[in-house]
């Protein structure tokens, strides 16, 4: 059973903010957050990934250098042996200070907080990977010696070199420029000092290759950090998808604890406060019929009948809260056997008459012939029209007017409507006069108010015959509330069967 705060009281509360600009402005700062922590404006979980996914493309990318690095060694051994020793172990002495860096990252355990430290010492390393390149340039050796020319294998070689590297350290920003500024510088350097035309040509060209590469490098970065936002985004809702989920199981496990407590609750005191009810009850239409003796005192008599009256509503209040509270936890036992449904609506217009005529009030009938029989429980059945009736007289003025309507649904059911001319309910206040202990400002305003829970009940007792409940009201028009079962509750009358001989 769901306790609502009276309407207004909800009006001076204040409104809470939706539980999602938390977790944007939670988002907003985290984002601030990772990026004063990244001067490249990147997370350092992003700056992570790429340093790992580096490393990866790193390991198998040495081994296309090294092919390149021994067949250029070959080729220039067979001319000048001791240089192409110098440059296999310049060449071995770099890859071997970035091999280190590389078993330095896969063994460090908290990476996350140095990314940039870790990506400045991966850049020297390709550093002092491209000094050999550098060198294979500077060297005075024979170039026009040999059966090979020597100039076309430095410059094959090492374009594929910068290829090569723009490819296997694309995750890593810079490492085309970090590997090869050196060798850019040789080249300019023996262009300025050459007089050969298509050697400065063969230069230029080269260095031209260095920031071609460079670009090259940096779209396939791009296209690794988006791909790298996308994963963390989805990897991000799925922790809140899952942390909603935990939440929302903890707070199903509350409301049952909450709901098991309420039903201790009530059943404790429903006992509690009938036990002293009945006394109450009793004694006060003892004195009032003036069984044991008369009174003597009409003032007294008067305060009599107030007792009787207040503890009547209090049973009554009792009695509606524990129906409403075994209908939520599916309590409630509907004794189900054939009835009238017009016959139900007579009963209420009864039970309700006396009342309606102390304020003037008549009540139409309007049932249509020849209705069949309905499946239902008689009580629940007599609650909900008598609820829907006592509604309807309390709320409307002396000298007006309500009709009682029974009849056929379009659908083939059966349903029972009571409408009145009273003062109408506004249409924002509709949700709140159909929730538990929810009143209108017609019923605030009222003398006779009431629980609460009249409608309530009716829905939840129109929900367990398998019907449903419509309200509808205008401000100032009246309002006509409709109790609706559903085809499979008629009971269809059948032809009588003829006895052959």
């Amino acid at each position: 059973m769901s306790l609502a705060p009276p309407h207004s009281l909800n009006e001076t509360l204040p409104h809470r903010r939706p539980a999602t600009r938390r977790g944007d402005v939670t988002e907003t700062v985290r984002s601030a957050r990772d990026r004063l922590l990244s001067p490249a404006g990147l997370p350092p979980r992003i700056e992570l990934a790429l340093l790992r996914q580096h490393v990866g493309q790193l390991l198998v990318g040495v081994p296309i250098i090294s092919g390149l690095v021994a067949v250029l060694a070959i080729a220039v051994g067979l001319r000048e042996a001791s240089f192409a020793w110098i440059w296999i172990v310049s060449h071995v002495v770099a890859s071997g200070f970035l091999l280190g860096v590389v078993l330095r990252f896969e063994a460090s355990t908290r990476p996350i907080f140095q990314a940039q430290s870790w990506k400045r010492l991966f850049l020297a390393g390709h550093f002092l990977s491209g000094l050999p390149w550098a060198l294979l340039w500077l060297w005075p050796l024979c170039r026009s010696c040999g059966p090979i020319d020597t100039n076309a294998l430095l410059f094959a070689t090492s374009l594929g070199a910068i290829a090569t590297v723009a490819m296997i350290g694309a995750a890593l920003g810079g490492v085309v420029i970090a590997t090869f500024l050196p060798l850019a510088g040789a080249l300019a350097f023996r262009a300025t000092t050459s007089q050969d035309a298509s050697e400065q040509a063969l230069y230029g060209l080269l260095i031209c290759a260095i920031p071609f590469f460079t670009l090259v490098a940096d779209r396939l970065r791009r296209g690794s950090v988006e791909r790298l936002r996308h994963r963390a985004e989805r990897d991000q809702l799925v922790s809140e998808i899952e942390t909603a989920r935990i939440q929302s199981d903890e707070a199903r496990q509350r409301a049952e604890e909450a709901n098991l407590a309420k039903s201790q609750f009530l059943a404790t005191m429903s006992h509690e406060l009938r036990t002293p009810l009945n006394a109450i009850l009793g004694f006060s239409e003892v004195i009032s019929n003036e069984i044991l003796g008369p009174v003597g005192n009409e003032t007294y008599r008067d305060y009599v009948n107030d007792i009787h009256q207040s503890g009547q509503h209090l049973l009554d209040l009792i009695n509606e809260i524990l129906d409403l509270s075994r209908v939520e936890a599916g309590r409630y036992t509907l004794n189900e056997e054939p009835l009238l449904l017009a016959n139900k609506a007579r009963e209420g217009i009864g039970y309700v008459q006396l009342k309606a005529d102390t304020k003037r009030i008549s009540i139409v009938s309007e049932f249509e012939p020849n209705l069949p029989q309905l499946w239902g429980d008689p009580r629940s059945l007599r609650q909900v029209v008598l609820n829907l009736l006592s509604n309807a007289v309390k709320f409307t003025p002396e000298g007006g007017r309500i009709v009682c309507r029974v009849g056929w649904t379009a659908g083939g059911g059966q349903y029972v409507s009571v409408s009145d001319n009273g003062p109408g309910i506004p249409a924002e206040e509709l949700p709140t006069v159909l929730s538990s202990f929810g009143q209108g400002s017609s019923a605030i305003k009222s003398a006779e108010q009431g629980t609460g829970l009249g409608l309530p009940i009716v829905q939840a007792l129109m929900t367990l015959h398998n019907g449903r409940f419509e309200l509808h009201s205008e401000l100032g028009r009246g309002t006509e509330a409709i109790a609706i079962f559903p085809h499979s509750r008629v009971l269809e009358v059948m032809p009588a069967m003829q006895d052959f001989v």
